[in-house]
């Protein structure tokens, strides 16, 4: 009788096992696909999913409050090189169409020109003009310079913002930047290949572990990174003197190369005692990125290289391309083409926006060339 009472109905027991059983492999499935998706196409998660979270860190510390006066000082420290130089009034004009837009917590803009002596850009954008590293300490490594310019900005000019974002030429606001900062916690961009930890060896010659654990040192550079100028008044000598002992060890330079300015900006700020959050909203970088969305600051160090097809060719010169390399001693001509049919969204947006740039900037390609 049992038996037949029960024919036709499963038991609530196995419904359960069965439920769980479906969510378990559905769970994994999505998780299978994603993570696929993420590994071939860069930000696919970040570009498509609209729940996605810009804030990957958060130091325990912060309390989440915007009680505090926002507007912040865009600074980016330059050379009076024509590469330098087109790249600069390209930010510039963007900046300020940026600027006064809703949501945009902009102040002042200076361009800190570590060359020494006024550059032929001085009437066109705001300019403060600071000393190089004495003759031969960068060893060729021009980045050297930077710590050393905001060394020297910082203690000589007159910043009305208690906020800074350091900023580099070849960044382009592509919408309206609010303060990331959190009272005195500063926000950063992570990048994929600032590891601390993957050189625990290297940094402990300047992370000691009385310190603390290498995992207090952010994967971030300098740049971009939204501070409170008193914060960076501290760090900044740290990165200076870190910045020269790293370049100065043979082992730390090899290891760290064209990023090691990152790597000492990143240690100078744990030795004392600042952590940043994380945005990874902070900025995109094509070809990788694939979509603006609502990110917002453009970074084109990265060449563009692609087919007819609208196929990347990376490594590769394509058919057709976009790299600021390809003008190291004059600038970008106007009126670039635009890519072909099936490039990302990122890319097509950043030659329109360099097309439009040079367009409307008087004497472009000539006050800029080399």
């Amino acid at each position: 009788m049992i038996g037949r009472k029960n024919t036709g109905r499963a038991s609530p027991v196995l419904l359960v096992l069965l439920a769980l059983g479906f969510f378990f492999a559905s769970y994994n499935f999505l998780s299978i696909v994603i993570h696929n998706k993420a590994s071939n196409s860069g930000s696919w998660v970040a570009d498509r999913l609209d729940w996605f979270d810009p804030i990957i860190g958060i130091p325990e510390k912060v309390k989440r409050s915007r009680d505090f006066n926002s507007k912040f000082h865009v600074a980016l420290t330059a050379t009076d090189a024509s590469y330098s130089q087109w790249q600069c009034r390209i930010m510039y004009y963007w900046y300020k169409k940026v600027k006064e837009m809703p949501g945009s917590d902009m102040g002042e803009f200076t361009r800190i020109l570590h060359s020494g002596s006024p550059d032929k850009l001085m009437e066109e954008i705001p300019t403060f003009v600071v000393d190089p590293l004495p003759e031969g300490l960068d060893r060729g490594y021009v980045v050297l310079n930077r710590p050393w310019a905001f060394v020297q900005w910082l203690e000589k000019a007159k910043i009305e913002e208690e906020y800074i974002l350091m900023a580099e030429p070849d960044h382009i606001f592509v919408n309206p930047l609010p303060n990331l900062a959190d009272g005195i916690q500063p926000a950063g961009f992570p990048f994929f290949y600032i590891k601390p930890a993957e050189h625990e060896k290297i940094i402990r010659k300047f992370y000691p572990e009385e310190n603390g654990p290498v995992a207090d040192i952010d994967p971030i550079g300098n740049s971009p990174v939204i501070i409170k100028k008193s914060s960076l008044e501290e760090i900044a000598p740290t990165w200076v003197n870190v910045s020269l002992r790293m370049k100065d060890d043979p082992e730390t330079d090899k290891a760290f190369g064209w990023v090691l300015e990152m790597y000492a900006y990143a240690v100078a700020s744990a030795l004392h005692d600042v952590r940043h959050i994380l945005r990874k909203d902070f900025m995109l970088q094509p070809p990788w990125d694939l979509n603006v969305g609502k990110k917002f600051i453009i970074h084109y160090t990265y060449g563009c290289d692609y087919n007819s097809k609208g196929e990347l060719t990376y490594g590769k010169v394509g058919e057709w391309r976009f790299d600021k390399r390809s003008y190291l001693t004059s600038p970008p001509p106007r009126n670039l083409s635009l890519p072909p049919p099936g490039v990302p969204e990122s890319v097509v947006r950043l030659v329109k926006m360099v097309n439009e740039a040079t367009s409307n900037i008087p004497g472009w390609e000539t006050l800029t060339s080399g």
